[in-house]
């Protein structure tokens, strides 16, 4: 299923109503209880909005490794999985181009961390042109016990944050070991505070690791779209330069609308988002996750409130 790449209200609209309207999403919709809505665009977002949250959204606020794990029987675990793969949200892909301006790898657990640093790597090392930086973005979330304990079950040192792992897997991946710049502002709390590393692996480009400040630091961590526009602002964003996001196949979705809403549509670049391929990252290091249902279910939702935000931009 294709995603939207548009930054005009027209092709947005058309491209938005093209995956919240597929077969799959209609599918899991009837699945689950629903009757799907008259109406435009617009009006059935709202409706997949509400719906997902009664019946998708097992964080209800918490952290994703906090998340309850519903039980579904075969009929309904085959829907989910095929209603996935066909949203685009399993299998990766490889780069649309052979070059880009800038190349991003976003945060997230620590074990996703390891792997998308080490797939950028791999990207880079394959021949992947980038003629700006390479940046990989988190925040201060501090890790859970279970990610503690999934990496030190590979063997990996006892981190304890999400930039923290970010920093590790950079020097682990590009055989740098200490930053040639340093920035950054300790403001005494993870929510208002960054920092900036910048390493110069030889032969390739220069690789910063970016920790973001939250954008609603009273309320919450800093989260994906406030790490992108973070960087924008430090790399200085030009019209139509192209940006590669690295992230998992299961996030690509509603990581990718977030840029176009952070990044294409305020800075007029353009977006591609992939997915890290597991067959080139090192299993032995941190083998691939079984991904539940109820994840995938999770992350349409994700993907549906980000198209959402995307649409009422405008």
């Amino acid at each position: 299923m294709a995603l939207p790449t548009g930054t005009v209200a027209e092709q947005i609209t058309a491209e938005v109503w093209a995956w919240v309207g597929s077969a799959s999403l209609r599918g899991l919709v009837r699945h689950f209880g629903g009757d799907w809505p008259a109406g435009d665009v617009t009006q059935v977002l709202r409706f997949l909005d509400d719906f997902s949250a009664r019946h998708w959204d097992f964080r209800q606020g918490r952290e994703r490794p906090e998340a309850r794990e519903p039980t579904f029987d075969a009929p309904t675990t085959d829907l989910v999985l095929d209603a996935a793969a066909a949203l685009g949200m399993v299998r990766s892909a490889p780069p649309a181009r052979p070059a880009y301006a800038h190349l991003v790898v976003l945060g997230g657990l620590a074990h996703a961390c390891v792997r998308r640093v080490a797939y950028a790597a791999h990207l880079l090392r394959a021949g992947l042109a980038v003629d700006g930086e390479v940046a990989v973005l988190g925040s201060f979330r501090p890790l859970s016990e279970w990610e503690r304990e999934t990496l030190a079950d590979a063997g990996l040192p006892a981190d304890d944050t999400e930039v923290d792992v970010l920093d590790t897997a950079v020097r682990r991946a590009f055989g740098v070991a200490a930053p040639a710049e340093r920035d950054g502002v300790d403001a005494g709390h993870p929510h208002h505070s960054w920092s900036s590393r910048t390493y110069r692996p030889a032969g390739l480009p220069p690789v910063r690791v970016l920790a973001a400040p939250s954008s609603e630091p009273d309320r919450r961590r800093a989260h994906t779209a406030d790490t992108q526009r973070f960087w924008a602002g430090h790399v200085r964003l030009a019209p139509g330069d192209e940006v590669l996001m690295v992230t998992a196949p299961i996030y690509v979705p509603f990581q990718h609308c977030d840029a176009l809403r952070t990044l294409a549509r305020p800075y007029g670049c353009g977006i591609d988002t992939v997915g890290v391929d597991p067959a080139l990252t090192d299993p032995a290091v941190l083998p691939e996750q079984t991904l539940t249902p109820g994840r995938y279910l999770q992350e349409i939702r994700s993907a549906i409130r980000s198209m959402r935000a995307l649409h009422d931009l405008r």
